[in-house]
């Protein structure tokens, strides 16, 4: 066999050898399915704190952590003393007021007024007598037999009794009619006031006895019975078992036209099971969220958005905090 024979068998060994390695790697291409993205998440439920207004000592927790709660239960009783002492305080100026109301718009006592009435048939009386001696001196001068002198005196006594009575019945006109009626709507603005301050109290003493605003699971206890708890500070958490969703943190590459209102299958490792759910929250993290680069040269890097899903079919026992996971 010459060696230019033998040079050509070489070649075409090692080309059907690279081209049997090619077929090998496309049918290992195409033919074996390559691992998906694994996308965990894990399911959130909402839930409220519940604090007072006013600070206290924990009297007595009615729940225990994992109770369910209805709407309107009692759940917990603060004591607060100097609540209480503020709401005798306030009633006691409430009355003080409503009395100085009642005192306006009654008026004097029967017995001033009488007094006022007396001195006003006094003064009539008095005015009386004085002008019928002015009419008579009055006669008298006309006659030529009184002097002038004589007639100013009487008629300035008759004037001075004039006003006597005209006094004395503005002091029996007060009397019955009471006080002013500025001072009638000041005493009852005063007792708006004091009335106002009541409720107020009572609001704040409505707060040391602490209901379910919404059924619900306890799932947090924070305080123990005794303890003295400020105002607004947490006593306890409620989960609403009834508005649960799932949260994924996902690479916008991995989006893969997921959108608001689009669905997807989860799998629930705990209970083996997969669920349907349906988006209905997505936003970028912001910049404090961990880009990733496509290429090591880093032409463009990557976001990662926060994905929210409710399920779209009751799954029984499903908790906050179980996993999970996407397949993309």
């Amino acid at each position: 066999m010459s060696a230019r024979t033998q040079h050509t068998n070489i070649l075409f060994a090692v080309l059907g050898f690279v081209a049997v390695v090619i077929i090998v790697a496309l049918i290992g291409f195409f033919a074996l399915d390559r691992d998906p993205d694994i996308i965990q998440g894990q399911v959130e439920v909402s839930e409220y704190r519940v604090s007072s207004k006013v600070p206290g000592r924990i009297l007595e927790i009615r729940v225990k952590e994992g109770d369910f709660v209805k709407a309107g239960d009692t759940l917990a009783i603060l004591d607060a003393p100097e609540v209480r002492a503020k709401m005798e305080q306030a009633r006691s100026a409430e009355n003080a007021a409503s009395a100085l109301e009642l005192k306006a718009q009654n008026g004097a006592r029967k017995e001033q007024i009488q007094g006022a009435y007396s001195v006003l048939q006094q003064a009539k009386a008095g005015y009386e007598i004085a002008e019928k001696s002015y009419n008579r001196i009055q006669r008298l001068y006309d006659e030529g037999v009184m002097s002038a002198q004589k007639r100013d005196e009487v008629y300035a006594n008759y004037k001075a009794m004039e006003a006597q009575m005209k006094a004395a019945q503005s002091q029996y006109d007060m009397a019955v009619n009471g006080a002013r009626m500025e001072d009638k709507l000041a005493a009852a603005a005063q007792v708006g006031r004091a009335r106002g301050a009541v409720q107020e109290v009572n609001s704040y003493i409505h707060e040391t006895v602490q209901t379910a605003q919404m059924d619900g699971e306890v799932s947090d206890i924070y305080p123990k019975v005794g303890e003295l708890v400020g105002t607004g500070s947490p006593i306890m958490s409620v989960s609403m078992m009834n508005d649960m969703w799932g949260t994924f943190n996902v690479r916008e590459d991995q989006l893969n036209g997921m959108q608001v209102g689009s669905e997807f299958t989860a799998f629930v490792p705990a209970f083996n099971k997969e669920i349907k759910m349906k988006v209905y929250y997505l936003k970028d993290q912001g910049s404090y969220a961990v880009w990733k680069a496509t290429k090591a040269t880093g032409q463009y890097d990557l976001k990662t958005f926060e994905v929210k899903a409710r399920p779209m079919e009751k799954l029984e026992g499903l908790r906050p905090g179980m996993s999970l996971v996407l397949k993309r």
